[in-house]
């Protein structure tokens, strides 16, 4: 979970390695605050992306399903819509 603290600790290492450089210890901060906010992010839009369903016709919904490689289409058709 990205915290208001670890953002602005983010900030507060990128500004201060523009302007003066970093410490060994802080760039290995640096780097694990990155990776855990890349993490994060990955995560949210990957379970946006499963979540996702794609309505073409009124009556039929499509769901994409599955992992990257082994992608799967659900289909579901409601024949009892009425218009």
């Amino acid at each position: 979970m990205i915290t208001k603290e670890m953002i602005e600790r983010i900030n507060a290492l990128a500004k201060k390695k523009k302007e003066q450089g970093l410490t060994e210890l802080e760039t290995a901060e640096q780097n694990k605050l990155r990776r855990a906010y890349l993490d994060t992010i990955r995560g949210r839009l990957k379970n946006t992306l499963e979540n996702i369903e794609i309505v073409d016709d009124p009556k039929r919904a499509v769901t994409i399903i599955g992992e990257k490689d082994n992608l799967k289409v659900q289909v579901k058709d409601d024949s009892s819509f009425i218009h």
